[in-house]
């Protein structure tokens, strides 16, 4: 019988799941390096799942208890873009269904923006409900970050359909008609938290790469609105946009040097 190539055992590996398959069992006879090279890369990747799943099995544990309570339309909440120089801050909520699996979901600043924009498609297509609100520079500097966040965050849950009955909110606390938990750190603890935390970071960054179309000098498409040295340099050389946050200290600093 004619030896498989190595091309070919790794293809076939890639549809194994567990170690006792009789096709792995068997290769392991085989004293081609290039053979247990295939063998130790699928071991690494199994492995890799089982932490990625024991994570999302982590993360899902409020929305678990939660359900375990009798509530079945839970939202995560969170919000991006308090720090930025630059753009509106944004939020989104999102009601993901109970069966609902992603390995991988976490916090959206620490994914690529590769796996965000993949993971956002997934999250849209997949949840019961998501709503993206978004506050203006104009409105951060007239009520401050802190009341246009609440603000964004209020919004993006009255627009769900169907409505919640319990929101997970990453770190605020929010009056609302709903019971709530406010969690620290829930864009990493919760999987409806991290979710909300990917729509509304890629919702964002989308806007910040349309605005940079028309404001190259700034890099928006790169440093989405905070405050890089070249985005500092740029407003120093150009002066700033419409979408510039007056309240903030580096541009509240430039517009003193004018007076």
């Amino acid at each position: 019988m004619k030896k498989q190539s190595i091309a070919e055992i790794e293809a076939y590996l890639s549809t194994i799941v567990n170690e006792e398959d009789p096709f792995l069992i068997e290769i392991q006879k085989d004293e081609r390096k290039g053979v247990h090279q295939c063998i130790q890369k699928w071991r690494r990747q199994k492995e890799q799942e089982r932490l990625l799943q024991e994570k999302f099995i982590e993360m899902n544990q409020f929305e678990r208890n939660y359900r375990e309570e009798g509530f079945q339309l839970i939202a995560g909440i969170d919000e991006v873009g308090r720090g930025p120089l630059a753009g509106p801050v944004v939020a989104a909520a999102v009601i993901l269904p109970e069966n609902f699996f992603l390995a991988g979901i976490d916090d959206s600043k620490k994914l690529s923006e590769k796996k965000r924009q993949e993971y956002d498609k997934m999250i849209r297509s997949e949840a019961l409900a998501y709503s993206i609100s978004m506050i203006s520079a104009d409105e951060i500097d007239e009520i401050n970050i802190y009341e246009a966040t609440k603000k964004a965050m209020y919004a993006a849950v009255a627009g769900l359909d169907p409505k919640p009955d319990f929101l997970l909110i990453d770190a605020m606390k929010l009056e609302t008609p709903y019971p709530s938990d406010s969690i620290i750190k829930g864009d990493a603890r919760s999987i409806s938290i991290a979710a909300a935390s990917i729509v509304a970071k890629v919702a964002r960054d989308e806007l910040m790469k349309e605005i940079s179309l028309s404001y190259p000098a700034y890099g928006f498409q790169q440093n989405m609105g905070y405050g890089t040295k070249e985005h500092i340099q740029a407003i120093q050389q150009h002066g700033i946009t419409p979408y510039h946050r007056k309240s903030f200290a580096p541009v509240k600093d430039y517009l003193a040097q004018l007076k």
